[in-house]
């Protein structure tokens, strides 16, 4: 047995479980799309299923969805886990879509995954920040870009892709050029203004779609893009010519996060799933297959291979965002970005 199926059947054992009592039952995971898919349904779901003597069905979106999702099926939830960006997961959380994880690893943990009362748990620190085509730049005579306001550089025009507002990379440029224009989540007016007559010129696509993101680069339309260092380091594992960058005032911090969805029931299922994705195997595949920076202590990486990823002193220097100031704001935001920025 690999060393990872091998800690799926002891959580399973741990959790209680018995294969042919669960035979028949039918497991739903929600969770991100594209690279991050692919690696669970290679990596993950064939051995919690057979440790576990489930069928796992996954339901790809990104957190907006997953999180609409929670929302259309209040009081009859379909969805066992739900993997969401940190911001989505708040609102989960405090929509009560959550329940408690039992079983917690937090001596392994690193404190930035932790969520109030263990309601959710981190896994994988993501940096927001730029990708863009190193073959593009270099022939072009480009020097890499440096900053956030690099995007307002007029020689990008028609070829930077930035996700909408309901994605969290998105909602970061906004709430990062407020911050650099003398606002901030309190005031986002200045970060209106910036996108509206300096970002959104330059924009081929707000394109939520991962899929559709490196197709864009593929096709050659899109040589720039605000991205997350997971997707884009999956990206130029395929051998495509993209590079990362941290811009100068600071990448923003992004945390995946994983909560047991409360349905009722003893939710050892669930639990079992979300210790999986915490434990230092699961964590190592995450971080040299999705570039993602571990929250687990004790997983074993290979600090160099990570060149895109949040760890050591990159991390240290991440921006946090006020997400209990965000979060009220964001229907505000979203129907004003739909009228003012993404016409």
């Amino acid at each position: 047995m690999k060393p990872f199926a091998a800690s799926l059947a002891l959580l399973a054992g741990a959790a209680g479980l018995a294969a042919p009592a669960m035979a028949q039952q039918t497991f739903y995971v929600a969770g991100y799309g594209g690279t991050f898919e692919q690696i669970m349904r290679k990596e993950i779901i064939p051995a919690f299923e057979k440790a576990n003597g489930v069928k796992v069905e996954y339901v790809a979106g990104n957190s907006t969805d997953t999180l609409a999702k929670l929302q259309a099926q209040k009081g009859n939830q379909q969805i066992d886990v739900a993997i969401l960006d940190d911001g989505p997961m708040y609102r989960a959380i405090n929509l009560g879509f959550c329940a408690p994880i039992t079983g917690l690893p937090t001596a392994e943990l690193f404190d930035t995954a932790r969520f109030k009362d263990d309601k959710a748990v981190g896994i994988g620190l993501v940096a927001t920040g730029i990708m863009y085509n190193t073959k593009v730049f270099k022939e072009k005579g480009w020097a890499p870009p440096t900053s956030w306001n690099d995007l307002k550089d007029a020689k990008y025009k028609g070829a930077l892709v930035i996700p909408p507002i309901n994605n969290t990379y998105g909602l970061y440029t906004l709430v990062e050029f407020a911050r650099m224009n003398g606002g901030g989540e309190k005031a986002i007016e200045p970060g209106f203004k910036v996108m509206k007559n300096d970002v959104n010129p330059n924009v081929l696509a707000y394109e939520p779609s991962p899929g559709k993101m490196t197709e864009l680069f593929q096709s050659g339309q899109a040589t720039i893009a605000v991205w997350g260092s997971g997707r884009a380091a999956s990206f130029a594992a395929t051998g495509f010519p993209v590079d990362f960058v941290y811009p100068k005032e600071g990448a923003v911090a992004l945390l995946a996060s994983v909560c047991p969805v409360a349905k009722g029931g003893d939710g050892k299922l669930a639990n079992a799933f979300v210790q999986a994705m915490v434990a230092p195997e699961f964590q190592a595949i995450l971080s040299k297959e999705y570039g993602y920076g571990p929250v687990n202590k004790t997983a074993k990486v290979d600090m160099e291979a990570l060149r895109m990823a949040p760890v050591g002193e990159r991390a240290a220097k991440l921006l946090v965002f006020d997400w209990d100031t965000i979060n009220p704001k964001i229907d505000e935001w979203t129907k004003r970005w739909n009228r003012e920025v993404e016409r």
